[in-house]
């Protein structure tokens, strides 16, 4: 696309050199506006509205500025944006947002002169957007803006507010959670966006990270400022993309609204969409499934109880949820399998755990459950361990643990030996499967050192940290009476494989299976745009070294919302968006 000379210019200057302090002294571009001269009595350029900080130099004063309509949002976003021919400083830019309560039907292309009062709209401490609110608007003819075109992530998203800007760069989608509410998809530059303790450790490292995911991160918006639209009209017609489907060609406007930078799309961008992928396979006579389930209650077990306190609100909801796990499961095809977000409602046929096992074994199957007498714990939710009865058999009983901090905020862990069987023989040494599903980090009811510390942990870190130390002490007590060293901790620790509940299992010699096993990048989880590991199988050293194979499978936390779960777009018998969390398998030659 042809570019004006200025263009080229602050396309040069804003991504020849790395460094914004360098792109500040190394690129000496002249104050002139091309179009200076030409500007009449009284007017300025846009960019000595906007300034070179944060908010405007001429805040709360009058102004008069003049350029080209490059998008009117007015239906949906409350104004338009004017952009001029620029005032030669790459630290400005050269476009603002204008609004008005008796604005013309201005077109795209308009040359307007506009006067009225400077402000900033949004929380200044998260970043407001630069605007005119219009006393006077006169379109006085024609004109074109050709965007400024990016490879690369500005240094200073504030420099190009309210610029019509093309991505050459291709951009990676990491999120849909607000795309069904605010047809909004969240992207980066550069790749996928890791959660920063996923990475690195807690505190100065971890900012670093975050750091560099805000300087990448931006938003693609449908600039509609709508609430659940029925389409998103640039998806043109296209299913909800997974993350890790790739984005090329993004045209519209640099906006600054609602506390982060984002792209208000005014063309349909290319997808290239991610594909899915198959179910894993891992080698071993042994292989364990870890699965965080997603609340599934099942009201009282009888077609009634329904909306459910957490999960299925109707009957039918249920059937499709069932329907989904039991393909996760079956597709995996784990010989024992470690489930969280269970309904804590006993061990009787009309209880969420055996009529799961009575869907697994439709058609035919040997599933059984671990029958723990009660609990575990007296949470709303619970922990639950099932296997293949062909394939492992229980070893003595199973163990719980129900003090300390799992006594009303972790769940209570499981624990239970099973032996491998072939040809209805023992085929191996005792394993010993530890379910778990750690405390959660949302703040409600946090205070003092439970409260968010700004080190990347989130709410009630302490607690998981504890809830790592007893889960590991007692272990070393052999609550199973099996004798056996090869003990697997599985499940949602709710932390990230960089912080403190990890890394001291980690510091206490077990093992991390997906590190041990080489799986580069893995992840469980996509929270905000950005994948972490919140699951885990983490391993006795002795149960290390028979690791035979480790694999995610990223059938959910890549999906958009409404492909499962409440959304009733997609089969009931297809494994996608079962749940929020992907589902991890490990395998071992025992």
């Amino acid at each position: 696309m042809p570019t004006t000379p200025l263009t080229a210019r602050l396309r040069t200057c804003l991504f020849a050199l790395p460094a914004a302090a360098a792109l500040l002294t190394g690129c000496e571009t002249p104050r002139v506006d091309p179009g200076a001269a030409s500007l009449p009595a009284g007017v300025v350029a846009i960019g000595a509205v906007q300034g070179d900080g944060d908010t405007s130099p001429l805040l709360d004063r009058e102004a008069t500025v003049e350029g080209v309509v490059t998008g009117n949002f007015g239906r949906h976003l409350g104004g338009w944006f004017v952009q001029d021919a620029g005032d030669g400083d790459p630290a400005t830019s050269d476009a603002l947002f204008v609004t008005s309560d008796a604005a013309p039907e201005l077109r795209t292309g308009d040359r307007v002169r506009v006067r009225g009062r400077v402000v900033e709209h949004g929380d200044r401490a998260r970043g407001s957007l630069t605007a005119l609110e219009a006393a006077a608007i006169e379109v006085v003819g024609r004109g074109t803006v050709a965007p400024l075109v990016l490879d690369a992530p500005p240094g200073d998203w504030e420099r190009l507010e309210g610029m019509s800007v093309r991505i050459d760069a291709p951009l990676t989608i990491g999120g849909q959670h607000e795309l069904a509410r605010r047809g909004v998809l969240h992207a980066s530059f550069g790749g996928r966006l890791y959660t920063p303790t996923e990475v690195a450790p807690p505190g100065p490292a971890a900012a670093r990270v975050a750091a560099d995911n805000a300087r990448r991160r931006l938003l693609l918006d449908d600039a509609m400022a709508m609430e659940d639209p029925r389409t998103v009209w640039y998806l043109d017609g296209r299913p909800a993309p997974r993350a890790g489907s790739v984005v090329t060609g993004a045209e519209g406007i640099v906006d600054q609204r609602w506390g982060q930078v984002r792209l208000q799309l005014t063309a349909v961008p290319a997808i290239a969409p991610a594909p899915r992928p198959a179910a894993p396979t891992v080698p071993g006579n042994l292989r364990l499934a870890a699965f965080n389930l997603r609340n599934l209650f099942n009201g009282d077990g009888r077609g009634g109880g329904f909306p459910t306190e957490r999960g299925a609100r109707t009957p039918a909801e249920l059937q499709a949820q069932l329907g989904r796990l039991v393909a996760t499961i079956r597709a995996l095809d784990p010989h024992v399998a470690a489930l969280m977000e269970l309904e804590n409602d006993g061990f009787g046929p009309d209880s969420s755990l055996a009529q799961l096992v009575d869907a697994l074994n439709a058609g035919g199957g040997d599933w059984a459950f671990v029958d723990a007498g009660q609990g575990p714990g007296d949470d709303a939710i619970r922990v639950g361990l099932v296997y293949r009865a062909g394939r492992v058999r229980p070893q003595g009983a199973p163990a719980t643990l129900g003090d300390g901090p799992f006594d009303g905020r972790s769940r209570a862990p499981l624990a239970q030996a099973f032996v491998p069987v072939a040809d209805g023989r023992d085929a191996g040494p005792a394993v010993v499967v530890v379910a778990n599903h750690f405390k959660s980090k949302g703040c409600r009811e946090a205070s003092g050192a439970e409260r968010d510390q700004d080190d990347g942990q989130a709410c009630w870190n302490p607690l998981r940290l504890a809830s790592a130390r007893r889960l590991a002490d007692w272990l070393a007590t052999d609550p199973t009476g099996s004798g056996s060293d090869l003990v697997a901790i599985v499940g949602d620790l709710n932390a990230y494989a960089q912080e403190d509940p990890v890394r001291h299992l980690r510091d206490r010699g077990w093992r991390d299976a997906l590190a041990e096993a080489g799986v580069e990048a893995p992840y469980s989880f996509v929270y905000d745009g950005q994948a972490g590991r919140l699951d885990h199988a983490i391993l006795s050293p002795a149960l290390g070294q028979r690791l035979a194979g480790a694999a995610e499978w990223h059938s959910n936390a890549d999906e958009a919302e409404n492909v499962g779960e409440h959304g009733g777009n997609g089969r009931d018998d297809a494994p996608w968006r079962s749940s929020d969390h992907d589902p991890l398998l490990v395998g071992f030659d025992l």
